[in-house]
């Protein structure tokens, strides 16, 4: 899992340093040294504020997180901090606010005799003063309470963040699209006027003319190098090189507009691909971009392409799929697709094939084929409502039960086992109105996730 750069904002207040000086706060910095470290070993890459007591001090903290460009701001009160202090610098924030509320002693009832316990113990109330600040100033926010060695708030802060970092990638996602929309294919659709209002994400279409641009710019050579490391990386089972050539003149290209444009997730239409300007179906290529971290889906999905490209940001081992067909016996389900996956998820070492590619002029080509490792992972779908989005998670598990070079060498696959009945499992994804595409992911913690959900402000339905 990819690091997440994350600021952390200690909050104080001045009137101790004024009146009791240095020694009082010792405790209260030493947890949270403790709690920095532990973080830290979650996987966050922390950018740690000066304490802040007074507006100046908050005003340096933001300046700091904005100018590293954090995913989110951790929070934690050592003592009481009076709101009025941070509010303004908080409001500056381009980061989503997770409020650690937490103290250093697990137990004070039982210790009510001891000397010594009330002040490292009280920054709860700072938090609940400056939640109500951010709440009527309209702040977003999200808050974790517990200690940190007897729960598990550590685990919902870090949560927390690698959903806020890939509420940010979605946000900001650049998504581009090679031959529009499959006709007459319509759950997944939304104009690119909503997904920008309302997830943040752009669209960019490949034209003939650009295409030609970045198709001039391919040399031989690339193509001798990239077909080298093709033989190199997959099982090559290619006659007509001539196909070949040109299909991976046709992925470069596509990788060099990607790169230019700062695309980091694309689609592409089988159909109507010859309409973007490409002399081949890219299928290789598409499955090279999965490879990177970035998005894909078919079809003309923008959706569903920067919601696998943002979830890749943060979890590598995530890839496109569609839920092909049931085993009613097995209570499983065939995840395939024509010739697209990440083969980082491959169980063996992918197959290189020809691909016949009927469906328009550009003609044969040739496409990577794999079958999905097995481990535990989860269909991640985002829907399209009347109101906004459901995020829709179905928890599961890949089987090691694929054989290679069987029957399903045209197609990417995976056998998935969701955790309900196959029956319910299917009635209850489509009452959820889940569509067609997903994305696919391995290892997947679902708190996460459906953190990630309620930062979007979607729906969040768990089918399990």
């Amino acid at each position: 899992m990819k690091k997440i750069k994350v600021g952390f904002l200690p909050l104080y207040i001045k009137l101790y340093d004024d009146y009791v000086g240095p020694s009082y706060r010792a405790p209260m910095e030493a947890y949270m040294e403790k709690c920095v470290k532990a973080l830290e070993e979650k996987g966050l890459a922390l950018v740690i504020a000066d304490r802040c007591r007074i507006a100046p001090e908050f005003e340096a903290a933001a300046e700091k997180f904005n100018a590293e460009n954090v995913d989110a701001v951790i929070t934690m009160h050592l003592a009481y901090s009076p709101s009025l202090e941070s509010i303004q610098a908080l409001c500056k924030l381009n980061a989503p606010i997770v409020v650690f509320d937490t103290t250093p002693d697990y137990q004070l009832l039982a210790l009510q005799n001891e000397k010594g316990l009330i002040g490292p113990n009280h920054g709860i109330h700072g938090v609940q003063d400056m939640c109500n600040l951010l709440g009527r100033h309209g702040v977003p926010f999200y808050i974790c309470a517990g200690h940190a060695e007897h729960s598990n708030v550590l685990d919902r802060v870090a949560s927390y963040c690698r959903a806020a970092a890939v509420k940010k990638a979605y946000s900001t996602m650049k998504v581009g699209s090679a031959g529009g929309s499959f006709a007459g294919m319509g759950d997944f659709v939304i104009s690119n006027e909503q997904y920008k209002r309302d997830i943040g994400a752009e669209v960019v279409y490949l034209t003939p003319p650009v295409a030609d641009t970045y198709l001039a710019q391919v040399t031989e050579e690339e193509i001798l190098a990239e077909q080298a490391l093709d033989a190199q990386k997959y099982n090559i089972h290619v006659t007509d090189w001539e196909n070949y050539t040109l299909a991976t003149k046709a992925g470069l290209a596509l990788r060099k507009w990607m790169a230019a444009e700062g695309i980091d997730a694309v689609t592409a239409n089988f159909l109507t691909v010859d309409q973007s300007g490409l002399p081949k179906m890219p299928f290789a290529e598409l499955c090279k971009v999965l490879e990177r971290g970035q998005g894909y889906a078919g079809e003309g999905d923008t959706l569903t392409a920067g919601l696998v490209g943002a979830l890749a940001k943060v979890y590598p081992e995530t890839t496109f799929t569609e839920m092909f067909c049931p085993d009613w016996e097995q209570e499983v389900i065939l995840l395939s697709h024509m010739a697209e996956s990440n083969p980082r998820l491959a169980q063996w070492k992918p197959h290189m094939y020809e691909n016949p590619m009927r469906y328009n002029i550009t003609g044969p080509t040739v496409g990577l084929f794999s079958c999905a490792k097995p481990g535990n992972a989860c269909i991640v779908n985002l829907a399209p409502t009347k109101t906004g989005f459901s995020l829709i998670l179905c928890p599961g598990e890949i089987l090691d039960v694929a054989k290679e070079g069987n029957c399903y060498t045209a197609a990417t696959q995976g056998w998935f086992k969701p955790q309900l009945p196959l029956i319910e499992f299917l009635e209850k994804y489509s009452m959820a109105c889940g569509t067609h595409h997903s994305a696919m992911i391995y290892n997947a913690n679902i708190e996460d996730l459906k953190a990630f959900g309620k930062m979007m402000g979607f729906d969040v339905v768990v089918v399990a």
